[in-house]
């Protein structure tokens, strides 16, 4: 283990350690509590540490024992505010095309601290940008924003899909580059994992007009389909070969009881099939918006219809679902239970987002279900797909031009609620609201 894992004493939360984000390995991630830190911060924890240690131990314990982890007897002191939180989205609004959206790292320091009213705010990052683990996201962000964060701090949209793996044996997964969605599978806990490079390489007339490279066919996993049913099909990530992914997820479809080269005569015994979100649209550093993992959803049904005539049923998770916003609340409630000894989330949660069919659809869909503990108070930032001038289809509660509009816009709101005052530079929306 490098020895950038070395912090200095009793300047760290117990328990948790602290990795460089240059040398830091998906493997040194996976063996314990860890939170990623940039090298200028390695001498001693950043004002990031603390809310970037709690959500990792929040999240492991969550995991482990489900959400009835008693709280602590005596909780830690903590600087960072529980009355309310921020939920990010990541692409859009604090990245673009690989780089970070500039007004992005000035954000995540006024929520830990840098601000007029010397405050911390906790906040996690809930994604529909799959392929990659929730480890590999926080060496990524990390290096982006140069910020200290956890991998607990992340919920992606297939990271729910783990609770599934009990349920499900031999399974497909589709999407991402080379073997990272079976890597992020098996992370999950699922026992047999089929990606369809295994596919291919067992019968290369699959798809007619995919052939495999070499390094494919090398980290392909040969096996006999003819003996194999496969119980279920996930699409973790963007696929990256249209053609030749629909023909094998069509084929399962269509199978009985999902073994390849079999028809079934209902076209009803197929293996059910989930996305890990259903974007059409996402934005990139192209200057227009391009298709997402929903058009290949959309894509799929239209011609599961035409060659059998029926309708398909799929399911979606990620951003609008509503058990996304669950999972995320849980885990606001595991850290506010365990940091603060309060067990229920903060009150409210300021979702920032790019996306109105996604983003802002899904936590004001969820804001006003029953299944709703708290407020979920929804945020549209103007640097990802929502662009100014548009009138978007599903309203948020406030639009800004920034990330750090959107974090400054919050910060105002909560402390002219616990003044009672009106708040400067509000939307007039918002202003009714708070003003009781």
């Amino acid at each position: 283990m490098a020895t950038s894992l070395v912090a200095p004493p009793g300047s760290a939360r117990p328990g948790v350690r602290r990795l460089s984000s240059m040398t830091a390995t998906f493997e040194d991630l996976a063996t314990g509590p860890s939170v990623v830190v940039p090298p200028k911060h390695m001498m001693a924890p950043s004002d990031a540490h603390e809310t970037a240690a709690a959500m990792e131990m929040a999240k492991l314990h969550m995991e482990e024992t489900g959400s009835d982890e008693s709280a602590p007897s005596t909780p830690p002191v903590s600087t960072t505010t529980d009355a309310y939180a921020y939920a990010f989205d990541i692409d859009g609004v604090l990245i673009r095309g690989g780089r970070p959206i500039p007004e992005a790292v000035e954000a995540m320091r006024m929520l830990n601290g840098e601000n007029e009213w010397g405050v911390k705010v906790p906040y996690i990052f809930v994604t529909n940008g799959g392929g990659k683990t929730e480890q590999e996201r926080c060496l990524q962000l990390s290096k982006q924003l140069e910020i200290e964060v956890s991998p607990g701090q992340f919920i992606c949209g297939h990271t729910p899909m783990r609770e599934m793996a009990e349920k499900y044996h031999t399974v497909l997964v589709v999407g991402g580059e080379g073997e990272k969605c079976r890597v992020v599978a098996e992370g999950y806990g699922f026992k047999d994992v089929v990606t369809p490079g295994d596919i291919i390489k067992d019968n290369k007339d699959t798809t007619p007009f995919r052939k495999l490279t070499e390094e494919e066919h090398k980290n392909s996993r040969a096996r006999n389909f003819n003996q194999v049913e496969i119980e279920a099909i996930f699409v973790f990530a963007d696929s990256r070969d249209w053609a030749g992914d629909q023909q094998i997820i069509l084929d399962l479809l269509m199978s009985q009881k999902g073994r390849l080269g079999t028809r079934s005569k209902t076209f009803d015994e197929g293996p059910p099939i989930f996305f890990s979100h259903n974007d059409v649209v996402w934005s990139t550093s192209h200057d227009l918006t391009r298709i997402g993992m929903g058009a290949l959803r959309a894509s799929l049904e239209a011609m599961f219809k035409a060659v059998t005539g029926k309708e398909l049923t799929t399911t979606a998770f990620g951003k609008p679902q509503i058990g996304t916003f669950q999972f995320a609340t849980r885990l606001l409630q595991q850290w506010r239970k365990e940091t603060h000894g309060i067990n229920s989330p903060p009150e409210t949660v300021y979702f920032v987002g790019d996306t109105p069919e996604s983003d802002i659809r899904g936590t004001n869909e969820f804001d006003e279900s029953p299944l709703s503990q708290n407020t979920w108070y929804s945020i549209l930032v103007e640097t990802g797909v929502y662009q100014e001038g548009t009138n978007p289809r599903f309203i948020p509660k406030a639009t800004v031009n920034t990330v750090l509009d959107a974090v400054k816009h919050g910060m105002k709101r909560e402390f002219a609620k616990l003044l009672k005052v009106k708040p400067v530079d509000l939307n007039p929306i918002d202003e009714a609201a708070i003003v009781e």
